[in-house]
């Protein structure tokens, strides 16, 4: 079915231009895509930029203005997509979306955004670099690059399957406090509803995370994460990737960039591993004027442009 188009909500300052459409409808959840078209008049190389939140939380919006003003002022294409979130929608059909989400910039998504459909690379922050390197293998035709921040290649080992020394001090979630902040029909974002990072908390603290998320227990259904991890699935096909990580990230640990990229080097993939000393997760929330973040930006523009124009 067609898209559907939204005009940007008026009175509400944008820092670039930008037309939402809706690139799927499943089960009366209509799923957006924010496109930032790309400047002149030759068709740009396109980024597809996916948001975090642990596959729980968040929304297209999430894109700090300023490094959408980077990434087009750099002259690429950008369009920000959502995708169903968990618990109410399980993994499998989170990443059937990412992969629907591909089709449409391929066919009609990079072209409103005056992109070039065959250059094609993808930005994902926390779970949205997870699922950046899920394009990595799941996506036809494979992204040009991949760029992860703070993401995760592997979701069934004990980081995520047991209880988190972190969010173990924090106040102790409830089954049904955490019950009562999601709901039980799809939604594609976050925005207007409760605190769904109350129902993460208590997966972090219960290690139930794979579980309510990806439905599967990786205790007792190890094989059946093999397509649902990046670390299981690096061959000399994968795209050239970057990753970075602060290495005192209390939420995923940055051995899980280094692990990664390890499986990117033992298959001769070429890659880049940026670990940012001293910085937690979400270390790029402090700002471009930071000149630490300013030049790990710089070198993620260089490391896009050498692969995508």
């Amino acid at each position: 079915m067609p898209e559907k188009v939204r005009e940007q909500g008026k009175g509400k300052p944008q820092a670039l231009p930008k037309r939402t459409y809706i690139y799927k409808v499943v089960d009366g959840c209509e799923i957006g895509a924010d496109v930032y078209p790309a400047g002149g008049h030759e068709p740009a190389p396109t980024l597809v930029w996916i948001h975090g939140g642990a596959l729980i939380g968040g929304h297209r919006e999430n894109i700090r203005p300023e490094q959408a003003e980077l990434y087009h002022g750099s002259g690429f294409a950008l369009i920000s997509i959502d995708y169903r979130l968990a618990p109410e929608t399980k993994l499998p059909a989170i990443v059937e979306d990412i992969m629907d989400a591909f089709c449409w910039v391929r066919k009609r998504g990079a072209r409103l955004a005056r992109g070039d459909p065959s250059r094609i690379g993808v930005i994902g922050h926390s779970a949205g670099g997870y699922l950046a390197l899920m394009a990595g293998f799941r996506v036809v035709p494979r992204p040009k690059a991949l760029v992860s921040f703070y993401g995760y290649g592997d979701i069934a080992s004990p980081w995520y399957s047991r209880p988190d020394p972190f969010y173990s001090q924090r106040p102790v979630v409830s089954r049904e406090e955490a019950l009562r902040s999601v709901g039980t029909k799809p939604v594609s974002n976050d925005q207007g509803s409760a605190n769904r990072f109350l129902f993460y908390r208590y997966c972090r603290q219960r290690g139930l995370w794979p579980r309510e998320v990806a439905g599967l227990d990786p205790d007792a259904e190890f094989d059946a994460f093999d397509l649902l991890c990046p670390l299981r699935n690096v061959t000399r096909r994968y795209p050239p990737t970057m990753l970075l990580h602060g290495d005192a990230d209390t939420d995923v640990p940055y051995q899980r960039s280094l692990e990664m990229a390890d499986a990117l080097r033992r298959a001769g993939v070429e890659h880049e591993l940026i670990v940012m000393p001293g910085r937690g997760h979400g270390f790029d929330g402090v700002g471009l004027r930071d000149p630490d973040v300013a030049g790990a930006f710089d070198r993620v523009v260089g490391f896009l442009r050498r692969h995508l124009t």
